[in-house]
């Protein structure tokens, strides 16, 4: 990324990281900048997009976008879910950085998601206090699909339920930024920053982005 121009707007980054994306897809492989020595980042940094994902090991967001060192401010938790550390980590890039995409970042087979969904099919289940906190907020994103599943008293098609599920606590979390930050929605309101949601197919190595 260093050798091309640093995009200048959000929608800009936003086509980078879809360009990056498919040179991924079509030829799962990547240069690999992550080894070379980059002296000039020691003094600085200027991240074009944040990406806000998952811990999951398979969805290692660098080499997804086939982008290097320097390039992605990246924040990875359970779920790609929003709290206030994550809230925070984004406004100090945007603000520090002048970055001016954020990427919620899901993906097909979410561990997370899936307990959550767990949870609400099987209430005796029971994690860790730490662990629930993270279902506890991907549990309004799956509750509602959950009642509409059942809603016909049939039995309730786990598999979809959770991939429904996926897409909308990314949704969930892009709302979450959008306004649960006086900082990020000042910046969107003002066009400076755009914030999306995506989900990763694990199969594919596919991201398909969200319409804003």
């Amino acid at each position: 990324m260093t050798d091309r121009k640093r995009p200048t707007s959000g929608q800009e980054a936003l086509e980078l990281l879809k360009n990056g994306n498919e040179r991924y897809v079509t030829s799962l492989t990547s240069t690999d900048p992550m080894t070379q020595k980059r002296p000039e980042l020691v003094d600085k940094q200027e991240p074009f997009a944040i990406i806000l994902g998952c811990s999951d090991a398979r969805v290692p967001v660098e080499i997804v976008f086939d982008q290097g060192l320097g390039d992605l401010f990246v924040i990875r938790v359970a779920g790609n879910i929003v709290a206030p550390s994550q809230i925070g980590s984004i406004e100090f890039a945007a603000e520090q950085f002048g970055t001016q995409l954020v990427v919620v970042l899901g993906h097909s087979h979410c561990g997370a998601v899936t307990a959550c969904v767990d949870t609400i099919l099987n209430p005796e289940q029971n994690y860790s206090p730490n662990l629930q906190s993270i279902v506890d907020r991907i549990r309004p994103s799956v509750y509602n699909l959950y009642e509409l599943a059942s809603a016909t008293g049939q039995d309730v098609d786990t598999d979809k339920l959770v991939d429904s599920s996926i897409r909308a606590n990314v949704r969930m979390s892009v709302s979450q930024l959008k306004h649960g930050s006086r900082i990020l929605e000042d910046l969107c309101d003002s066009g400076k920053l755009l914030i999306v949601g995506a989900e990763y197919d694990l199969k594919t190595g596919k991201v398909e982005f969200f319409e804003t």
